[in-house]
């Protein structure tokens, strides 16, 4: 997986890098690293993000609720 498509990965699943980092508890600076090229993306991780982004590219949220207001 290239940084650019870790970066994709992220925007399709609406995670930001903490978000990330919280879910893997790990070093953000690891993540960072990640998205930077500066640390080689590990397969496992890889094959793991591009289910999620998948999954979430194929069921994206129902719009019906777009702008959807509280009844108070």
């Amino acid at each position: 997986m290239t940084p650019e498509r870790f970066s994709e990965c992220l925007l399709h699943i609406r995670w930001t890098q903490i978000n990330i980092a919280s879910a893997l508890q790990c070093e953000l600076s690891w993540i960072e690293a990640l998205e930077a090229g500066n640390e080689e993306i590990p397969s496992g991780l890889a094959v793991w993000l591009e289910a999620l982004a998948q999954a979430h590219e194929a069921l994206p949220p129902p719009d019906t609720y777009c702008g959807k207001r509280s009844g108070r």
